[in-house]
């Protein structure tokens, strides 16, 4: 059986309308002017002390910063599934997947906190076999330190095991590990996957499925 490891944000959910609001309400409370929700997509990706920072801008003191960022992770956990819906057959991807037998697991760079929570009311907890955010190690993807870790705990090997994402830091990720990657069309950051192009690119999650249940088709 194999280890798939799914991103969150761009894979599995379109979440990009509560990050917006939740950036600009941000940035209202710091006293800045709103920026466009499509700058703040281009933020997304690795994780939330660096959304903030790039929306906050570079000359922000290190105390304003962590007001803001305070103030992003409270406001965000409020209203994380506000309009944020998952993408069309990626629950269906993960049931056949699942009921197949393999092992599936998310690492994201979100705070696993609200990670969690956001899995739960979604009723996808029950499909995973880990759930690892931002924070659970001490660096990020793109350090491989995430699959690494899910690798040992599964007891899989470099060939059984996938990581499946719409952005560079998903692909890069594998890359570190030495893992094989799936690309997805959709998503927040797809065209980055024309400079780190992944092992296999489908523009449907069940494309993937299939083909990885039939690998003969």
């Amino acid at each position: 059986m194999a280890l798939l490891i799914f991103d969150f944000d761009g894979t599995l959910i379109d979440s990009r309308l509560d990050l917006a609001h939740s950036v600009n309400a941000m940035l209202k409370h710091m006293g800045k002017r709103e920026a466009p929700h499509e700058l703040i997509y281009s933020f997304v990706g690795n994780g939330s002390p660096v959304l903030v920072r790039r929306a906050m801008g570079p000359e922000t003191s290190p105390e304003d910063l962590q007001v803001a960022l305070d103030y992003f992770l409270a406001y965000y956990r409020q209203h994380a599934l506000d309009y944020t819906v998952m993408y069309p057959g990626a629950r269906e991807s993960l049931e056949q997947l699942h009921a197949a037998g393999q092992t599936l697991a998310l690492l994201t760079n979100k705070p696993v906190r609200i990670t969690q929570m956001m899995m739960d009311r979604l009723d996808l907890s029950r499909l995973m076999f880990r759930i690892y955010g931002g924070n659970s190690f001490e660096r990020k993807k793109p350090d491989p330190i995430g699959i690494d870790t899910l690798r040992e705990e599964a007891e899989t090997s470099k060939q059984e095991t996938w990581m499946i994402g719409d952005s560079w830091v998903d692909i890069l990720t594998a890359r570190n590990a030495g893992v094989p990657s799936c690309g997805l069309t959709w998503g927040f950051q797809p065209e980055s996957l024309e400079e780190y192009p992944p092992d296999v690119l489908v523009d449907r999650l069940e494309d993937f499925a299939h083909r990885f249940l039939n690998p003969a088709h």
